[in-house]
């Protein structure tokens, strides 16, 4: 990949995955706020807006960070399954991603309940919106702390094909 593509590619992957924590941080502000607030209609719009704002930027963040991740892993030397912080990365997204679109039920359930004529404050305060928000933020820290202290360790795989290159292109010339 030729370094302006490459570079190109990069900055969509980062951006991406900010926004897709800078997203994860709204849903948990919300979260808190729904858990907090005192009026009734305060904690129903909560509830109400969890899952437009999930649809809207979490499920796009999401899907473009893995997409974006898959593209630059495939297109740089890295690899996808050379280096284990490259791996950990991508199945951490796979999860989180998995997770997040399972989760989209629950916030729809959510929003039904708050829309209800019937449904009080106290039938819709769940943590659940919280706790799921912070265990994502942690692991897209965790991602960010692999992507730039980037562990050398190879996979059996990587070190397999560096051992490969090694010999087939030493320093010194063809063996």
């Amino acid at each position: 990949m030729r370094p302006p593509t490459r570079k190109l590619l990069l900055v969509l992957h980062v951006g991406t995955s900010v926004g897709w924590l800078g997203a994860v941080a709204a849903s948990l502000a919300l979260g808190v706020v729904g858990l907090a607030a005192e009026d009734p209609g305060v904690v129903r719009g909560v509830y109400l807006v969890l899952e437009p704002v999930g649809w809207a930027t979490l499920v796009p963040f999401s899907v473009a960070s893995l997409l974006t991740g898959l593209v630059q892993s495939l297109g740089t030397t890295w690899g996808l399954v050379r280096h284990y912080w490259v791996l950990f990365k991508l199945l951490m997204n796979l999860f989180a991603t998995g997770i997040l679109l399972l989760y989209m039920q629950t916030l729809a359930m959510l929003a039904d309940m708050a829309a209800g004529p019937g449904t009080g404050a106290a039938q819709l305060r769940t943590p659940s919106p919280v706790v799921h928000a912070a265990a994502a933020i942690a692991l897209l820290l965790v991602a960010l702390v692999l992507s730039v202290y980037k562990p050398r360790a190879l996979t059996r795989y990587g070190q397999r094909r560096s051992n490969r290159s090694d010999l087939l292109t030493p320093a010194g010339g063809v063996r």
